[in-house]
């Protein structure tokens, strides 16, 4: 019997479940789950990043192949598609913004002492935006063109280990 953790779970273990738990608690504080709990939400959809899954039929399928392995994975019960889905549509997205930005200034406190390829003293940043286009049908909102749906994302990188420091969304609607 394998008794090493998995990739996955060594990779989870740098979310402290304390701080998690405090961004669940600011957002949610009369959270009561009845089938998926925050936490396996998280560990699905991490596990969707890590591992390219397209759908969450996909992810769903994925996790059903890996049988007894999810309970190594750290991930405690079942999850369908549909309570993935129901998760998150209905979850305070913001629990996901302050645990981003956790684990955002943990990673920039990392690469502090990072010298930079160039002679700047100070911090150095980069900025790009970049078009992410969207589903015509579904973000109606989100006017690009006559017949395409798009937002744009502007993004501040630290230089010194290429962390993001800020991040923007916005439309293409003028005036309205």
């Amino acid at each position: 019997m394998n008794n090493e953790r998995t990739i996955f779970s060594q990779l989870i273990s740098l979310v402290l479940r304390y701080e998690f738990n405090q961004c669940v608690e600011k957002y949610c504080p009369n959270y009561a789950p009845r089938e998926l709990l925050l936490w396996n939400q998280f560990l699905a959809m991490s596990f969707a990043q890590i591992t390219f899954r397209e759908s969450l039929r996909d992810i769903e399928a994925c996790l059903n192949a890996i049988g007894t392995k999810k309970y190594h994975m750290g991930i405690r019960g079942r999850v369908t598609r549909s309570t993935l889905s129901d998760a998150n549509n209905q979850r305070d997205w913001r629990v996901w913004s302050d645990l981003a930005e956790i684990l955002i200034a943990r990673a920039r406190k990392l690469y502090v002492g990072e010298p930079l390829d160039f002679a700047f003293e100070n911090t150095a940043y980069a900025l790009d935006s970049t078009v992410i286009t969207l589903c015509l049908t579904l973000f109606p909102w989100a006017r690009f063109k006559s017949d395409q749906r798009a937002i744009k994302l502007h993004t501040q990188l630290d230089l010194r280990g290429n962390i993001s420091s800020f991040l923007l969304l916005s439309s293409f609607l003028k005036g309205k």
